[in-house]
């Protein structure tokens, strides 16, 4: 009993450094692929750095989901490769330590794995995607010129229709505008100002903005054409739905809203599919831990010496990306309507599972 619980501490102390070293690296891989968005952010938008390190963090935060399986597969595949290489499982076995007692690190810290990546999916994440979509949309809304494209009509700004020939999205400086307003229906409002200027609301960042315009004129659609001239013209611009109350995304979701929103009797079958597909998702990813657990072990224990220790990692990456790519493959049918979420979403685990079981009787053996 002493000696397993020995070679148990030894095995999860020796997968501890190699998960959070792979969590690291797969988080900073991921955030490399969005530099090119985040620069955006920095230069073009002119936003802080403090937002930037919000943006980088909630984005980690929201990728935990799929990373914690990674990581796990990375560092149950490295260790239990390095102990083979090193003829460590050989001596452990001439010991007289069983193939359970061997197998038993990785399962236990797996289940561990499991069951924090299933609190991650149905809170932390959800909560980090929600913070990332008010961030955003506030810093659209603060930097709404960024949202202004020149030569182009924009749809997007506060509910109205703005076509700018120039746009400085530092300053906010506009020129030759164009600008119509249909937020009522029965006058609609045309604005043409060859210069303006939005000004946000610092005590009411990404609710409101100034749209301050020069040397104009309104031209109000009414019975009568009524045409107005001013020097300035001034346009305070609000948005009338709190960021924390617009409609969430089923991946901004908790269990909680995720179970009441598929009860909602006027949802549609798409938002259905959507909703159910994505339980299954952060249901079978958390569950995903224990297959790549088992998949790590297997292929860990049964390389070949004469592979060397790289095989572990190049192993490990092989079985990341040939995962992602049936996962997304399924992940397509359901959206398609060819599968259900409960069946297409869990079949890629189930691949993975008959092949480290099948695997694992090598070194069972």
């Amino acid at each position: 009993m002493l000696r397993n619980r020995r070679v148990l501490t030894y095995f999860i102390l020796e997968i501890l450094p190699s998960f959070l070293l792979g969590l690291l690296v797969f988080i900073s891989i991921l955030l490399m692929f969005q530099a090119l968005r985040l620069t955006e952010f920095l230069l073009v938008h002119g936003i802080r750095w403090t937002s930037i390190v919000k943006i980088m963090g909630y984005m980690s935060i929201s990728f935990l989901p799929m990373l914690l399986p990674m990581s796990l597969l990375f560092a149950v595949l490295m260790t239990y490769n390095r102990f083979s290489q090193d003829s460590e499982i050989v001596a452990l076995k001439s010991a007289g330590v069983g193939t359970t007692s061997l197998i038993m690190p990785a399962f236990l810290f797996a289940v561990v794995i499991s069951i924090l990546s299933a609190q991650t999916s149905y809170y932390l994440a959800p909560w980090g995607n929600r913070q990332f979509e008010i961030l955003i949309t506030q810093l659209g809304n603060t930097k709404a010129a960024a949202s202004i494209k020149e030569g182009t009509f924009s749809e997007s700004f506060f509910d109205l229709v703005v076509y700018a020939n120039k746009v400085d999205s530092k300053t906010g400086l506009l020129k030759d505008l164009f600008i119509y307003d249909e937020k009522q229906p029965d006058a609609p409002l045309t604005i043409i100002a060859p210069e303006g200027q939005i000004i946000p609301d610092d005590s009411m960042p990404g609710h409101s903005v100034l749209l301050r315009l020069f040397k104009g004129q309104i031209h109000r659609k009414t019975e009568s054409h009524t045409v107005i001239n001013f020097d300035s013209y001034d346009i305070t611009l609000n948005d009338p739905i709190k960021l924390e109350e617009r409609k969430k995304s089923p991946g901004s979701m908790s269990l909680e809203e995720l179970n009441r929103a598929q009860e909602d009797p006027k949802i549609t079958k798409e938002q259905l599919t959507d909703y159910h597909l994505e339980f299954h998702k952060r249901t079978a990813l958390a569950a995903a831990c224990l297959v790549f657990a088992l998949l790590g072990v297997a292929f860990g224990m049964s390389t070949d010496r004469r592979s060397g220790k790289s095989s572990g990692f190049v192993l490990a990456v092989g079985f990341i990306i040939l995962y992602w790519i049936v996962y997304l493959s399924f992940e397509g049918m359901v959206r398609s309507g060819q599968l259900t979420p409960m069946i297409g979403l869990w079949i890629p685990n189930a691949l993975f599972l008959l092949l480290g079981l099948f695997n694992l009787r090598k070194a069972w053996d």
